[in-house]
């Protein structure tokens, strides 16, 4: 049986190992990343699964980041990712059961909205995530404009446009980030 709890519990080096044979060593280049540079993970809002014998076999992380709009106004956010599980125990419901806690979490004590790069048919179909909202956001990397997701109450007024970046960096330093994508 997977037993989920605070991601806080888990070695740092057990996630990094499982994001790496789970995404690849380069996985520090990706957009992702750039969204959230230099941000700490929130401790309250990230997951481990672990199986019977302890060890690390799914990672969920969340991170504070914020939407910069045209008039420089920040719009905070959660970013949800990397959603992470071991190769030999995926699809048996690890990480659906990882963003089960975060989306309870987040419906029991109500938070930032939810923002992320994903599965628009997965994470849609069971959690309400969308890119209705998102089309004018960019972002300090390449994306896939139809992955780039958001959940959030409807009548929560979210920013038609703005950029993507870490929470309390200049708009100005995320410009530089976004001119300097591969």
């Amino acid at each position: 049986m997977t037993r989920i709890e605070q991601l806080a519990g888990a070695k740092h080096e057990e996630i990094g190992a499982l994001l790496d044979l789970t995404f690849g060593r380069d996985r520090h280049a990706r957009t992702a990343y750039r969204i959230r540079l230099g941000m700490a993970w929130l401790t309250d809002l990230s997951f481990a699964a672990f199986n019977e014998s302890g060890a690390l076999v799914g990672s969920l992380q969340c991170w504070p980041v914020a939407l910069r709009t045209p008039d420089a106004a920040q719009v905070p956010l959660v970013m949800v990712g990397p959603v992470a599980v071991q190769p030999a125990v995926q699809h048996q419901g690890i990480g659906r059961a990882l963003m089960d806690r975060l989306v309870e979490t987040v419906d029991t004590h109500p938070r930032e909205p939810l923002m992320m790069i994903g599965d628009p048919d997965y994470y849609g179909r069971f959690w309400a995530f969308s890119a209705e909202r998102t089309a004018g956001w960019t972002v300090p990397g390449p994306v896939e404009r139809h992955r780039l997701l958001v959940r959030a109450p409807g009548e929560l007024a979210l920013p038609a446009a703005g950029l993507l970046g870490p929470r309390g960096v200049d708009r100005a330093v995320l410009a530089g980030m976004e001119s300097a994508r591969p």
